[in-house]
């Protein structure tokens, strides 16, 4: 087979829709067309492919592209970015309330604080990856990339600039767990906290169960079964909107003594099934961040014990129960992780202190 010649333009499909890969040492590596895949476009696009090749040979090239852009195209280009996001948004009737408040509304601030049309694309990218972190970044690229899918197919625009996003890299942060000992400080801290000791219980729930944070403070009397012999994860708080859990999937978790004990000293008498078993002071749900901003942050200092979020109780019982031997299927049922994501992330910090004998 042979080789393409080194400063050929290729026609190719993505998602759907032709466009023209360029040689890579052009500035910009692709061209989308906004046409459909089929043998009348494939012919226009063979065109404009021609079209290019012979501006590189005669050293004419256009770097900005424009002179390859249907005129069409170039006036849509001049669109903002936020004028087609409100106009898709508009149309995802089939989200979730919590997407919508929260996923949604921050691509929508995003593009609020740094308004540009379609062209200037770029521009927003590179001020994204100034002020935030890359995962954050990808998350609103991606969603802008579906945004300018949708309006591709209105025939409100004929490109997609976010069409070709940086691949996600792996996170070199690993979980970072507490001891056995700075667990039980934690604990003996809120408990001795002159402001602070009402979350005691909600503190070793979270250590004890490795339950999610939205879980535990979604969680209510009547997920717990009347003999206390398992809870049933089923539902989640998120930015005070209840949803089911991060799986999707409820999840039953088995309860030992200490469980048992803890529930049974706060177990209501009257009983109101419909009460959350962790609430505030005044009664309400308790509000994750303000609790990590004070009363967490707060007994660790105290304490003096490195600052980890309250996040890492999870992954101390994750941790703690594989160096107890559990088997990660077994661990996997009980936090609602795949076994592959605890080999992945867990297995590499646990503390194995003897080799086991052949």
């Amino acid at each position: 087979m042979s080789r393409r010649p080194k400063g050929s333009v290729v026609v190719e499909n993505f998602q759907g829709r032709l466009r023209l890969r360029l040689p890579a040492y052009c500035p910009t590596r692709y061209l989308t067309l906004g046409l459909a895949d089929n043998a009348r476009n494939r012919k226009v696009a063979g065109y404009k492919a021609a079209q290019i090749e012979a501006d590189l040979v005669f050293e004419r090239f256009d770097p900005t592209l424009d002179k390859y852009k249907n005129p069409l195209q170039t006036s849509a280009d001049k669109t903002p970015l936020l004028d087609i996001w409100d106009a898709y948004a508009k149309t995802r009737t089939d989200l979730s309330v919590t997407t919508i408040n929260t996923d949604f509304k921050r691509v929508r601030e995003r593009l609020t604080a740094c308004p540009v049309t379609l062209d200037k694309s770029q521009v927003f990218k590179n001020w994204l990856s100034k002020n935030y972190k890359p995962g954050s970044v990808r998350r609103i690229l991606l969603q802008l990339r579906a945004a300018c899918n949708w309006a591709i197919d209105q025939g409100m625009i004929q490109g997609n600039p976010f069409e070709n996003l940086p691949r996600k890299t792996q996170s070199a942060t690993e979980p970072d767990p507490f001891t056995r000992k700075e667990r039980d400080a934690i604990i003996n801290g809120f408990s001795s906290s002159r402001y602070y000791s009402y979350y005691t219980d909600y503190v070793r729930f979270l250590f004890w169960t490795g339950a999610r944070t939205s879980e535990a403070i979604a969680l209510k009397w009547e997920h717990i079964s009347p003999g206390l012999e398992y809870i049933v994860f089923c539902e989640a708080l998120v930015n005070k909107q209840v949803k089911d859990t991060k799986t999707h999937k409820p999840r039953r978790f088995p309860l030992n003594q200490a469980l048992k004990l803890l529930l049974s000293n706060i177990y209501p008498d009257p009983i109101d099934p419909g009460q959350l078993v962790f609430r505030s002071k005044e009664g309400l749900a308790i509000d994750p961040h303000n609790f990590l901003n004070r009363a967490w942050r707060s007994v660790l200092v105290q304490a003096g014990i490195r600052y980890r979020p309250q996040y890492s109780t999870r992954h101390t019982f994750i941790t703690l129960c594989l160096e107890k031997g559990v088997p990660v299927s077994q661990i996997s049922k009980w936090v609602g992780n795949s076994p592959k994501t605890i080999w992945q992330h867990y297995a590499g910090i646990i503390d194995v202190v003897v080799v086991p004998e052949p």
